[in-house]
């Protein structure tokens, strides 16, 4: 951490957080902007045992590119002299971040990001794990007992589960064989039909279409962006070959926008519940509580809640503590330390690196939702099942998508 002199004489502690603010994933850095905003006046003092500092938050744009985050890293530590780096989402984007950090030798804490592919995705092992970066998200294997919970609702175990899978990182992880979506659906009596990876963006699913009939396929799943999961729905209507229940871990965490005369791709499709409004928790940092958090968001912006604002307020729940608890909070590797001894409650929920699933990973619970029609709003994330997640109160049955 690098310490610094503030205009009062005082110690300073520099925050540095990666945000797309441009490119295709600038909509994905809105809950960090806006948590950033947020906590920056109450983040400003830090007291550790019996001293205290100041604390600086600096954000870098970026650029919704691999390269564009690396820079980022490169400027936060470089230039502003962050000690510890915060950043959400993006398939290319965070694992650059996280690379970008360990080779800097400075903590970094991410989130929005299945834990296996953040972990052995990025070369580590369990006798092998990264020395700088921390990450808390659920798992493949969470997403697929959250989704085998919908189907079983629909029909019970052992049926044909077509999968919408691109050839890109989403499919392939899904599909593999020991550490993601597969063997933990398959663990539950389900029957996985995997056609041919598409390319995306997809040109069509007629190939898909053909096998999930011939295996009499009525439940899909799929890792689809919002345009290609727009296509299947559309063509799948025109063949009359809906399914009855689409469930989709990719971009659903954003609530549908209906267009004139056209049912948004999302509307009816079951998806993953990890923040709501309505979940228990409150702040480490001000008792702030899911509810208002997303009270206060819709009132600054004019906008819907978003599930990722409760994990982003949780990144700097969770540097805020490693810095109040780290030996020696101006030492990378005295924040790093806090890092992997962290439990804290956060408005998130509660999360422990103590306890894995693997080092440097805090797990996140989750509930199972359902975009439906709203009251407040035209389509509204219903809680529809909560097995992992007892304390969430289910507001909604599961409807049929057509």
């Amino acid at each position: 951490m690098v310490e610094t002199s503030g205009t009062s004489g005082g110690r300073v502690l520099t925050v540095g957080v990666v945000i797309a603010r441009t490119g295709r994933l600038a909509r994905l850095g809105d809950p960090l902007t806006f948590v950033m905003q947020l906590l920056e006046p109450k983040l400003r003092r830090l007291v550790n045992g019996e001293r205290g500092y100041e604390v600086r938050l600096v954000s870098r744009d970026s650029r919704s590119t691999a390269e564009g985050a690396r820079q980022a890293v490169r400027e936060l530590v470089g230039a502003e002299g962050a000690g510890i780096v915060l950043t959400l989402a993006g398939t290319e984007v965070l694992p650059a971040v996280a690379d970008a950090c360990e080779e800097a030798s400075v903590p970094c804490v991410s989130s929005t990001f299945p834990w296996q592919v953040y972990y052995y995705g990025r070369g580590a092992s369990a006798d092998r794990p990264f020395r700088w970066t921390y990450h808390f998200c659920w798992g493949l294997d969470d997403i697929a007992e959250t989704f085998a919970d919908l189907w079983d609702m629909v029909g019970g175990s052992g049926r044909a589960v077509g999968c919408l899978w691109n050839d890109g990182p989403q499919g392939d992880w899904s599909r593999h064989a020991g550490l993601g979506f597969l063997p933990a659906a398959r663990a539950r009596g389900h029957r996985l039909v995997d056609p041919a990876g598409y390319r995306e963006p997809a040109a069509g699913f007629g190939g898909h279409f053909a096998a999930f009939r011939d295996q009499e396929v009525d439940v899909v799943t799929s890792a689809a962006t919002g345009r290609d999961l727009a296509l299947f729905r559309r063509q799948a209507m025109e063949l009359g070959a809906l399914p009855r229940l689409i469930t989709c871990s990719r971009w659903l965490a954003y609530p549908p926008v209906p267009s004139a005369g056209e049912e948004p791709a999302q509307a009816n499709v079951a998806t993953l519940v990890y923040w709501t409004p309505n979940h228990p928790y409150r702040s480490s940092v001000d008792g702030m509580s899911a509810a208002r958090l997303a009270e206060a968001y819709e009132q600054k912006t004019g906008r819907q809640w978003l599930q990722p604002l409760g994990l982003a307020y949780a990144l700097f729940e969770v540097a805020a503590h490693a810095l109040a608890t780290a030996a020696e909070p101006a030492d990378p590797a005295s924040v790093a330390a806090a890092l992997a001894r962290t439990r804290l409650e956060t408005i998130a929920g509660p999360l422990d690196w103590t306890s894995g699933p693997v080092p440097n990973v805090a797990a996140v619970r989750l509930a199972a939702g359902q975009w439906q029609p709203g009251r407040r709003h035209a389509y509204e994330l219903a809680v529809v099942h909560s097995r992992q997640e007892e304390q969430l109160p289910v507001d909604a049955e599961l409807l049929p998508l057509g």
